[in-house]
């Protein structure tokens, strides 16, 4: 019966959205990707919000229900029934009698299952599609047949591109290149390493009194070039989804100096790459968000170029929704880890396959420590910090390791404000 009615409700609300969107035609946008919808998302709102009206997801909706409710500017009802039926009649009402509506719809879309992508794009035509990066194991693989098919089920949404439509994608990811030969719109790259229309380069750390403080990197597009300058957060990712938002911004025909100076005020989401300060005089990485291979690659990279660190410690907990490919890339992660990280604890009976890879690639086994309790995790890795060290902290988020962040950060009053899955519905 629960089910029936939560199909019934993504029915409504999605029938609802669509006429919504027929009604005021905005210039869509759309996010996808295997990681870094969120980041990318937000990175595009922060560089075109000051030059034209704009809408985008909040935090991670992205779901069947998610971007019907992005669409229509309604929250989340979590499990309450008569919230659903508020968001019902209110969606109604603004579909009948709405005169102002955004001129831009920033919309993140995600799968889970095959048909996903297809049911969106059935009422969903974006004018931008956005590629942030197609790995070779994403995320959700395990409900697909094959990583291969992910890859489809995602690019279903660049064949829904307007006629007149725009691709932006990362062109350092070697799967989307390999699609581009059969992509038939005009295509707009952007890169950190290979030639592209919009080029980073020189990003670095940046340190305050030897602690982590952010991330600088410049942006490149013919002949201009922009320094971006992003505090309390760290990671390579920043770069692409600066450049991508760039490279979206210059299709809407906005200065490229009014848009990168709209980035220099970009937040990280929460439980992403985020810096926060911890007890005893630490440094945590909150990349508590969600988790996946490619993902945990580009995190302990970033650990292992840390400076000024006492010792860097790496808290990774199970990926999960990886099917057959679960063991494997455990292990895979395990490897780096051994060369990233002084100390390893791994939470979930998953994360032992990082943990024994770990131990097999020169880890001492005195420096590795395993849980399947998030909240003893978090407790012993209390007592075992010292001054100066950098604490990396990442895993799916089924496993809820924002806990381990909260039971380690200098000010857990602040937990409300930094930390992800911080609403009643998550917390019960």
């Amino acid at each position: 019966m629960k089910s029936t009615l939560k199909s019934l409700t993504v029915s409504i609300l999605t029938a609802l959205a669509a006429a919504l969107l027929k009604k005021h035609q905005p210039l869509i946008i759309a996010v996808t990707g295997s990681v870094g919808k969120t980041s990318t998302k937000d990175a595009i709102y922060a560089a075109i919000r000051h030059s034209v009206s704009t809408r985008k997801s909040e935090k991670s909706f992205n779901s069947d229900i998610g971007v019907p409710l992005t669409v229509l500017g309604l929250p989340n009802g979590w499990s309450n029934p008569f919230l659903w039926l508020k968001n019902i009649v209110d969606a109604t009402f603004t579909v009948l009698f709405s005169k102002r509506y955004p001129k831009v719809l920033i919309l993140e879309t995600g799968i889970d299952r095959p048909g996903d992508m297809s049911k969106l794009t059935a009422w969903v035509k974006p004018d931008i599609v956005v590629l942030t990066r197609l790995p070779s194991v994403p995320v959700h693989v395990e409900y697909f047949g094959s990583p291969a098919e992910v890859v489809a089920e995602k690019m279903k949404l660049v064949e829904a591109l307007k006629p007149d439509g725009v691709l932006v994608y990362n062109n350092d990811d070697t799967i989307i290149q390999q699609q581009l030969p059969q992509v038939r719109h005009r295509a707009v790259g952007y890169s950190r390493y290979l030639a592209a229309d919009f080029n980073t380069s020189g990003d670095q750390t940046i340190y305050t009194d030897n602690k982590l403080a952010g991330t600088q990197f410049t942006v490149t597009h013919r002949d201009e070039r922009f320094t971006i300058k992003l505090p309390g957060v760290v990671g390579a990712q920043l770069v692409y989804t600066c450049g991508a938002a760039l490279a979206v911004a210059a299709e809407l025909d906005i200065p490229l100096a009014a848009a990168a100076a709209g980035l220099q005020q970009l937040a990280a989401p929460r439980g992403r790459m985020r810096v926060i300060a911890g007890i005893k005089g630490t440094t945590l990485i909150d990349d508590t968000y969600n988790s996946s291979p490619i993902a945990v690659e580009v995190a302990l990279q970033t650990l292992r170029e840390v400076k000024h660190a006492k010792r860097k410690i790496a808290v990774l907990g199970d990926m999960l929704e990886l099917g057959k490919f679960s063991s494997s890339e455990h292990e895979r992660i395990g490897v780096l880890a051994a060369t990233s990280a002084d100390i390893l604890l791994t939470v979930g009976i998953r994360a032992r396959k990082i943990a024994e890879a770990a131990l097999h690639h020169g880890l001492k086994e005195s420096s590795i420590f395993q849980y399947d309790d998030v909240d003893r995790a978090g407790r012993e890795l209390q007592a075992l910090l010292q001054p100066g060290d950098v604490v990396l902290v990442k895993a799916s988020q089924g496993i809820r390791a924002e806990r381990i962040i909260e039971e380690v950060m200098a000010d857990p009053d602040l937990a409300a404000q930094l930390l992800v899955r911080q609403e009643k519905a998550w917390k019960r």
